[in-house]
């Protein structure tokens, strides 16, 4: 290991050990939802080694963190770097941060090689990526981007019936100020996110850094089909209104539908409430969630358009009604040809092993490289393990993921 290597290790390392502490589940993985106590006190932390690494640091309106190396000149767009902060339930220590922290480790590099450059350097620290609190997801990004409103706070809220509105209020934001998040256009250049795997294939195969080529295309859902209470005694077969009768007929046909499609387009409902759930009733509703993905737009639009029609038609059989809520849509999209170039070739002059692959799993920059020129880097995911408490990735390898960004992104300062 060279001395920057081990170097960037060390740092990485301390930055992520400190973070892990930063979860509502102490012994059980990471549980870091946005607008939390845990989320607060993961920002002050970034916020306090941002600052360490010499960078201009400032929260936005949405919750995301950002820190700044400044060019000659500023008007210039600049070049970002960074992930997301939060987590799912009882996830891993790794996924989002270690990107964030990767970047951070980015910009140290930059200004202990003492040079000066034209543009610059934004490291990004995304709010509420996941969607696990409110089912939606790229949340921050979106923002940045002048994706999300005032009125997307309040269409969605947690389990407990908190929305996104009345969680930033409690987090001492304004939703009503969600604009102010929003960047002005031209004013970002270039976007690089790196990432753990979260699948099999660089641990299997031994290799050190996923070049990601694509990001699949995600669509999620919400349905709820309303049926009649009855008493499971006493109700005939024939005269019920059985919502999870007309659900689950629905459920069992939408795996089957990802699998024809034969090219690596997937489908889960992972999520299944009856409603009111008890062993002697009858349900008068059924709620479930539908994710689909694929690198295949034409894919995912029609699974669920067979997913409508399938509903039409089994809740119109028994007499039920549904309602399909809409949570995310958002496309495929590939990454930056020229920016995979350069890392490939850095790849091959430092003798890292590589390989081109896409994500199955969605990214700050499935949102971002939707209007900017974007790449992503992928370090091995131990045994492919992700949103689970044994998710890990090693230190050494993020480290060498911060190299090969560092040659890149010195590369986009300069032009």
């Amino acid at each position: 290991m060279d001395n920057q290597i081990e170097q960037s290790t060390g740092r990485i390392a301390e930055n992520l050990e400190t973070l892990k502490q930063f979860t509502a589940t102490p012994g059980n993985g990471c549980t870091r939802l946005p607008f939390t106590k845990e989320a607060r006190k993961a920002v002050d932390y970034l916020k306090t080694v941002m600052t360490d690494a010499g960078l201009e640091v400032w929260e936005d309106a949405a919750g995301n963190v950002f820190g700044r190396m400044a060019g000659s000149d500023s008007s210039l767009p600049c070049v970002m770097s960074g992930s997301h902060y939060d987590s799912v339930v009882s996830g891993g220590d790794f996924d989002g941060i270690g990107g964030v922290i990767t970047s951070i480790e980015v910009a140290r590099l930059l200004k202990e090689s003492g040079k000066t450059f034209k543009h610059d350097f934004v490291v990004a620290g995304f709010c509420d990526e996941e969607g696990m609190r409110f089912g939606t997801g790229y949340f921050g990004s979106g923002a940045m981007l002048g994706h999300r409103n005032t009125e997307y706070t309040h269409n969605f809220k947690d389990a407990d019936g908190v929305s996104i509105a009345e969680a930033m209020k409690g987090y001492d934001l304004d939703p009503d100020k969600i604009g102010a998040a929003a960047w002005p256009e031209g004013s970002i250049g270039h976007m690089i996110e790196a990432h753990i795997e979260q699948g099999p294939v660089l641990d299997a195969e031994n290799i050190e850094i996923g070049l990601v080529t694509g990001i699949v295309g995600i669509q999620r859902y919400v349905v709820t089909v309303h049926g009649r209470a009855d008493h499971a005694g006493t109700t005939p077969m024939d005269m019920r209104i059985d919502a999870v009768e007309a659900a689950t007929k629905v459920i069992s046909k939408i795996p089957d539908w990802a699998r024809e499609k034969a090219d690596g387009t997937v489908a889960t409902c992972g999520v299944v409430n009856a409603i009111p759930g008890g062993m002697n009733i009858v349900p008068e509703g059924c709620e479930f969630s539908i994710d689909i993905r694929s690198m295949n737009n034409d894919n995912i639009n029609d699974i669920t358009r067979r997913i409508r029609a399938a509903l039409d038609r089994e809740t119109r059989a028994i007499g039920a009604t549904y309602d399909m809520d809409t949570k995310l849509v958002i496309e495929p999209v590939d990454m930056d040809a020229d920016m995979l170039d350069v890392l490939e070739a850095d790849c091959k002059a430092r003798g890292y092993s590589y390989k081109r692959l896409p994500s199955g799993a969605g990214h700050d920059s499935l949102e971002i490289g939707q209007v900017l020129p974007t790449v992503m880097l992928f370090v091995p995911s131990k045994d492919g393990r992700s949103h689970c408490p044994v998710e890990f990735s090693r230190y050494s390898d993020f480290a060498k993921a911060a190299s090969l960004m560092q040659t890149l992104i010195t590369g986009l300062l300069d032009e």
